[in-house]
């Protein structure tokens, strides 16, 4: 059997809780950090943070993530040189369809959203 295109060398065990659905109201700190830790966000300079390019673009797309789903809230985030943190809360209310939706966090909320029931 084939181990596949890169012969399990970049596979980790995940880190989740196997007992926990992560779709299921909370709050949620999130943290991503770039590849090798390059600063690509931007730098601190006189003790501010001064973002990149790169930064700017995922301050922006952070900030957009409740445009494109409906039972998201932002708690606080902060943009690193080399990572990102931030709180996402779920809140979804009990008569709330799911839905599951392809596209990345630019692509427009609309008729491409497939509902799901959770019944």
């Amino acid at each position: 059997m084939s181990q596949g295109k890169f012969q399990n060398k970049y596979r980790i065990s995940s880190i989740r809780a196997q007992w926990w659905d992560y779709g299921w109201n909370g709050a949620y700190f999130i943290t991503i950090c770039t590849q090798d830790r390059v600063h690509y966000f931007g730098e601190i300079q006189n003790g501010k943070m001064v973002l990149s390019g790169v930064g700017i673009i995922a301050d922006l797309l952070w900030h957009q993530i409740p445009m494109h789903h409906k039972n998201i809230e932002l708690g606080d985030f902060v943009v690193m040189p080399n990572h990102i943190h931030g709180i996402l809360i779920i809140d979804k209310k009990s008569n709330d369809i799911d839905n599951v939706e392809t596209g990345h966090a630019l692509s427009p909320r609309g008729d491409r959203a497939c509902p799901v029931s959770t019944a």
